[in-house]
């Protein structure tokens, strides 16, 4: 009985595919000469139609075609370098007419630049910024005086084992130095610095913490020279910023901690903050050098904004109040002091 059930159900299934399935010769040659032949594939009609064949015609309707009314951006790759490109210029303006308090007229403006190109991608980090200021205040009675002065260069070379931890193998390079003649006003003679006199520059390698949002970045270096440069004859044979007389190149070995940190601490309040440390190990091993920079950006619109920030600068190799007896010797060297700058003003930012 088994026997002939197996043999009911073989023949229906055979019955069900051959009536479901024509079999026809799809290919067939169509050409009568012996030296082309070619084959032309024939359309197979479905005899039972699945319920998701769609029965459309596959050419373009014109009259249904619209104009794109929407302009779309080009794909774009994606890119590992972040850059940034800022101009800043503040000016600050009294004027008196007739003024019974009395005042003199002056006019104060300040001119930045920064530039900063940086590549992440995975184990590799390379930072690199460009930073241009120069100020100037012209005042009723008095010669145009400089009021800033900076031009700062920094490379950083960071390397990491994996994508997890935010510890890096770092080399850093950093350069200081200045545009122009500074003067101890009123006297114009005699500059008290110059391009490359001072100029510094730290080379040196240790570890980086940098978090994932860049916002923070502490690098330690034990070993770092510090070399400065005093190219200038005459600074350079009074023995000015640390360097021996005559000579134009000071160098040092020593341990340097930088942290930059840029928070915005309130809606439209920008923080941003920079400070290196460094302590030479021969000559002065614990007399701790500072360079210490914080500014708040307060936006106003997209392009206007105020600027609020402090500078402060202790080097021991820069003395002040040096006593010259009338033959030329050095009766005092002076002693080192803080150096501190306040800024303040409202301006223009511009970002390209």
């Amino acid at each position: 009985m088994r026997i002939v059930y197996f043999v009911v159900l073989i023949l229906a299934v055979s019955f069900s595919a051959n009536a479901q399935i024509n079999r026809l010769k799809v290919f067939e040659p169509d050409s009568t000469d012996s030296g082309v032949k070619v084959v032309r594939i024939k359309d197979v009609k479905l005899k039972y139609l699945p319920r998701d064949a769609k029965l459309t015609d596959p050419r373009a309707v014109l009259n249904r075609v619209k104009p794109l009314r929407k302009w779309y951006k080009r794909f774009v790759p994606t890119s590992f370098w972040k850059k940034v490109n800022e101009f800043g210029l503040n000016i600050n303006e009294v004027a008196f007419v007739n003024w019974n308090a009395g005042g003199d007229n002056s006019v104060s403006a300040l001119a930045s630049f920064r530039f900063s190109r940086n590549y992440k991608f995975r184990y590799l980090n390379w930072n690199n910024e460009a930073i241009f200021r120069y100020g100037l205040n012209a005042q009723e009675g008095r010669k145009l005086r400089k009021t800033d002065d900076q031009l700062r260069l920094s490379s950083t070379i960071s390397f990491r084992k994996d994508t997890i931890t935010s510890w890096y193998y770092s080399v850093k390079a950093n350069f200081n130095t200045q545009f122009s003649n500074g003067f101890k006003y009123p006297d114009r003679d005699n500059p008290i610095s110059r391009f490359m006199s001072p100029g510094y520059l730290f080379v040196g390698t240790g570890t980086s913490y940098i978090p994932a949002n860049d916002k923070f970045n502490l690098y330690i270096s034990p070993a770092t020279m510090k070399s400065t440069f005093v190219l200038d004859e005459t600074l350079s044979s009074q023995g000015a910023f640390g360097v021996a007389k005559g000579e134009n190149v000071f160098l040092e070995l020593g341990f340097l901690i930088t942290n930059t940190w840029e928070k915005e601490i309130m809606k439209n309040v920008l923080m941003n903050h920079r400070i290196n440390l460094y302590t030479d190990y021969i000559r002065s091993f614990g007399n701790i050098d500072v360079d210490w920079e914080m500014n708040f950006n307060l936006k106003v619109n997209e392009f206007i904004n105020a600027n609020i920030g402090t500078h402060i600068i202790f080097d021991d190799d820069i003395k002040f109040d040096e006593v010259v007896a009338e033959d030329g010797t050095i009766v005092d060297p002076g002693i080192s002091r803080i150096q501190f700058k306040q800024l303040l003003g409202v301006g223009l930012l511009y970002s390209f």
